[in-house]
């Protein structure tokens, strides 16, 4: 057990409360073990009808992500600790995309990274005004992961390959206009949610009351303010080549793209282009769980890259946001750079048994 993450039975409802509000319950492995065994034990649990996801009353951020100091540290090293941590985590989203009952998670605040992991493979997921999306790991020479492969290429068009290549943030209303999230309502309004969650009977129907709870309490949701930009991001991003997107951005004359031209630019041009394949493996994937050890091969070896190891330096450990990428540019990455990430791990690939 670990007091990062509070679980417990309430009635009908199994509950998990992220409670590492001096990290934003950023998330750990310890953290991800707890919660997967909970939803393992629930999802075949009759008494259990509803599975809520949220974080400790009155701190800031639902989940900025994973331990990214940790990550570097152990990829600096053996990268052992590291992968441990993925192969729990990543069996986490899959334990949450497979979990056979109504998931609600309410994202209010910062939800970055593992936070999105841990809430978007869910069947409801309720955005506030204090809501800020984003995966921002091109730019630490990460990866877009926790099944960022699966979920953003079906967002619609080519919104989550923008999402996923520059880091673009979604805020408010706008994370459920880009469907991350299934619902939003106003972050006054989450303790009458709680009331009702909690007093509400599920054992008769569980997704139909939720939906009839949250359609009481939610607000319409507004065309998203990235709509202007929608014709740009799905011509400019739909190319299989990164050197295509960009080149795409800066022939379309826009200030908007312009903008998102050196936005790219500056992101790790190795990750970009792993990032690419990897939404479009993604899209094509058969299940779920494909998915997922396409992800854990990369993420294997992605925390031990140079560009990871520099882009942690520069943002989180030196904070003077200045890496220094290897190879510098797009057109110096090879197909072979890219491809040694997705080859299989034999013997280590990731399984979804206990």
């Amino acid at each position: 057990m670990t007091s990062d993450v509070l679980i417990r039975q309430q009635g009908g409802l199994g509950r998990i409360t992220l409670t590492r509000p001096g990290a934003l319950h950023a998330l750990n492995t310890p953290m991800c073990a707890a919660i997967l065994d909970a939803v393992t034990r629930w999802s075949a649990d009759p008494s259990i009808h509803l599975l809520w996801i949220d974080h400790q009353e009155g701190t800031r951020g639902f989940c900025a992500g994973g331990d990214i100091r940790m990550l570097a540290e152990s990829g600096a090293a053996d990268g052992a600790e590291a992968r441990g941590f993925f192969r729990t985590e990543y069996r986490m989203n899959a334990a949450l995309e497979a979990f056979p009952k109504p998931v609600l998670a309410v994202i209010d605040g910062v939800t970055m990274g593992g936070g999105v992991g841990l809430s978007v493979h869910g069947s409801h997921r309720v955005a506030t005004e204090r809501t800020v999306f984003a995966m921002p790991e091109t730019g630490i020479g990460l990866f877009p992961d926790v099944g960022g492969g699966w979920f953003l290429p079906r967002l619609g068009g080519e919104l989550g390959t923008w999402l996923a290549l520059t880091g673009a943030r979604l805020k408010g209303a706008d994370v459920a206009a880009a469907r991350v999230a299934t619902h939003f309502l106003p972050s006054e309004l989450i303790p009458a949610l709680a009331k009702q969650v909690e007093a509400a009977d599920f054992s008769a129907g569980a997704a139909e009351l939720l939906n009839e709870i949250l359609g009481r309490l939610t607000h319409a949701v507004p065309p998203g303010s990235f709509e202007t930009h929608r014709a740009v991001i799905n011509r400019c991003f739909a190319a299989d080549r990164a050197e295509d997107i960009l080149a795409a951005l800066e022939a379309d004359g826009g200030d908007w793209a312009r903008t998102e031209a050196a936005t790219l630019r500056a992101k790790s041009p190795e990750t970009v282009k792993v990032a690419l394949r990897q939404l479009r493996e993604g899209r094509s994937a058969a299940t779920f769980e494909d998915n997922m050890r396409m992800e854990f091969r990369i993420g294997w070896r992605k925390v031990q890259s140079a560009d990871f190891l520099e882009g942690v330096r520069a943002v989180i450990i030196d904070k003077d946001n200045a890496p220094v990428w290897k190879p510098a540019c797009l057109e110096d990455v090879s197909d072979a750079d890219v491809a040694r990430y997705f080859a299989p791990l034999g013997p280590d690939e990731l399984t979804f048994s206990a």
